[in-house]
């Protein structure tokens, strides 16, 4: 899963499923002009595609590969099949539209609510969670495209994690130094997400 690859595009039709494993997926939502904010992030704890379980087959936002790494393919028609068992599958991927759902709606509220900044640590480690490594190999373009806010703001923002030593960056590779003064930095909706995915899947997450 290459970064910046497209695995399906707003309003086309699903013919897979994905479970990231060591990739990083963003959802975005892209409007007319060509202006687009990130929805939600998928890694190894989840799966992309929710609507073919769902009932709706297409969905109106986009999915990209954030960060580049491997994951697994499952044809739609097989996930399906399992899920219309209603055994433990229907229950796990119920449980985890649940979280992916409260991820969304605050990452709405964060972007209208916070500074920039704050939506900066969110991101970065919401990104960590999903990473075994603690860099990530993203321009200050993507991550003004990802937050929709202006790349000016990214790099002003990023500019002051730099300075308190937060984080590292250059040339598209930005790397966390001091994961516990990030979290001191971010608003609340860092937590909020979080606590919600260990409620529901906590044997996903603890692993």
């Amino acid at each position: 899963m290459p970064l910046g690859e497209a695995l399906y595009e707003s309003g086309g039709h699903l013919q897979h499923v994905y479970f990231p494993t060591t990739s990083i997926v963003s959802l975005l939502y892209v409007l007319e002009d060509g202006a687009s904010a990130e929805i939600a992030v998928v890694g190894n704890e989840g799966i992309l595609g929710i609507a073919i379980f769902m009932g709706g087959e297409t969905t109106p936002s986009r999915a990209i590969v954030q960060s580049a790494g491997y994951g697994y393919r499952l044809k739609a028609h097989l996930l399906k099949q399992e899920f219309n068992r209603a055994g433990p599958v229907l229950h796990l991927l119920l449980r985890y539209t649940q979280a992916l759902i409260t991820q969304m709606t605050q990452t709405a509220v964060c972007n209208r609510h916070h500074a920039v900044e704050q939506q900066l640590c969110r991101w970065l480690l919401l990104s960590l969670d999903r990473l075994r490594s603690n860099e990530l190999i993203m321009t200050q373009e993507l991550i003004a495209n990802m937050l929709g806010v202006r790349r000016e703001g990214v790099t002003e923002a990023a500019g002051k994690l730099q300075q308190a030593g937060l984080i590292r960056y250059s040339r598209g590779r930005i790397e966390v130094l001091d994961r516990p003064g990030l979290e001191t930095r971010v608003c609340e909706c860092y937590s909020v997400v979080k606590k919600e995915f260990e409620r529901l899947l906590p044997d996903v997450t603890a692993t």
